[in-house]
């Protein structure tokens, strides 16, 4: 399948990829729904005013892809064949105003997120801060191998990759010294996956996990932001509140399922097997590379400080959604769901700096000869993700984010 614009071999955009976003010009300052190939955006909203997809869809002038996400599996495929037949080879149908350098938008947050919801479905993670916690012994709580654990996070929080992440303040409780309301000193990063639901549910009526796949639009990186110090003193009984409440950023393109559908893989041998409710046959997991880079106000480039894979989660995304609606939650399109930190078997998979400074005991040297146990003022974050294919990829680009002082 070749293009009809040129696309490196290694750009994350490739015609099958084909993600979607929401992108504004300087001579269109309105929102619309546009996809990347290569290092052009093209603009949906034009080819769907040109009638190029055969018929005219009306949401692709929308300043989210809501309305899109809704309109259900069959029009989202549907629109990705006959997207694909438009940008393949030399197609005289696409006018030159509809192809527009990337360097030229401004991207925006792409979905209206109603609802935002954490899991915590990397075992190794869970095992690593478990151990730090409370021993080898009892690294995982009884309840981890037989469920997706997650926790309700905050959907006004979720913002576009770039945007500068204020450090919070609240309660802290120092070892052997006073409580004390201070900016935090456990500023973190977590690697991330997030998937958006597409179509949702009834009220009542849960998501069958054998058919949790039709009901997931797509996926963005998402760095969800943790001030460890915080969360430590606050997260007994009820788990994480303002410790993670203050920021989470995603990456502004959203990959779709069927991009990544020749990607899958089987994931983690569950053992013991799960309840019926989530899945008879073994869990499918995706096959994407994942990096984490570093880069302090005094380093000239950034340094590459994880390597991590999404086929490393121990619960599937469609276990996720069959878990999170089994009560009867209906779930709405635009909803956002993390995976939790993605952190693989290596000391240098790890997916944050709690675990690859194990709780500040051994420090991250920089190539700048900085060392870093938390994250400091002025620290750029900036993860990336792609999919090998044979001589493409499907990527998401990069989700970033700079640490601002706290507000005094």
């Amino acid at each position: 399948m070749k293009p009809f614009i040129d696309v490196h071999p290694e750009s994350d955009f490739s015609i099958q990829n084909l993600p979607y976003g929401i992108f504004s010009t300087n001579a269109n300052p309105s929102p619309r729904v546009g996809t990347r190939l290569g290092d052009f955006v093209i603009d949906l909203a034009a080819l769907d005013a040109e009638n190029l997809f055969g018929r005219q869809y009306g949401f692709f002038d929308d300043s989210s892809l809501n309305r899109f996400m809704e309109s259900g599996r069959a029009v989202w495929q549907e629109i990705r064949q006959r997207l694909t037949d438009i940008l393949s080879s030399s197609n005289s149908q696409i006018k030159d105003d509809a192809v527009i350098p990337v360097s030229e938008v401004q991207m925006h947050l792409p979905v209206n997120v109603g609802d935002y919801t954490d899991f915590y479905a990397s075992r190794e993670h869970a095992a690593n801060v478990g151990t730090m916690f409370r021993g080898k012994e009892n690294a995982l709580m009884p309840n981890w191998l037989h469920l997706p654990v997650g926790y309700h996070g905050r959907a006004s929080s979720v913002v576009l990759s770039g945007a500068d992440i204020v450090r919070p303040r609240g309660q802290v409780k120092p070892k052997d010294a006073p409580l004390e309301f201070t900016s935090s000193r456990q500023l973190d990063f977590e690697l991330e996956m997030g998937f958006f639901v597409g179509t949702g549910n009834s009220l009542s009526e849960p998501i069958n996990v054998e058919n949790a796949h039709e009901h997931i639009f797509g996926m963005v990186l998402l760095n969800d932001w943790s001030a460890r110090d915080i969360q430590a003193w606050e997260y007994q009984p009820l788990g994480p509140f303002l410790a993670k409440n203050f920021a989470t950023s995603i990456s502004p393109w959203v990959v779709t399922m069927d991009a990544l559908e020749p990607f899958r893989v089987p994931g983690p041998k569950q053992d013991p097997a799960p309840l019926p409710y989530l899945g008879a046959a073994p869990a499918r997991g995706v096959d994407i590379t994942l990096e984490v880079n570093l880069q302090s106000s005094g380093m000239d480039a950034p340094q590459v400080i994880s390597r991590s894979n999404m086929k490393y989660l121990y619960w599937s995304m469609e276990q996720m959604l069959a878990h999170h609606t089994i009560t009867g939650c209906n779930m709405r399109a635009g909803d956002l769901c993390g995976t939790g930190t993605i952190s693989g078997p290596t000391d240098d998979s790890y997916g944050s700096l709690l675990e690859l400074t194990w709780r500040g005991e051994k420090p991250l040297k920089l190539t700048s000869g900085e060392e870093r146990k938390f994250l400091q003022d002025g620290d750029m974050v900036t993860m990336k993700g792609y999919c090998q294919g044979d001589g493409y990829r499907v990527g998401f680009g990069e989700v970033t984010g700079r640490i601002l002082p706290a507000l005094k």
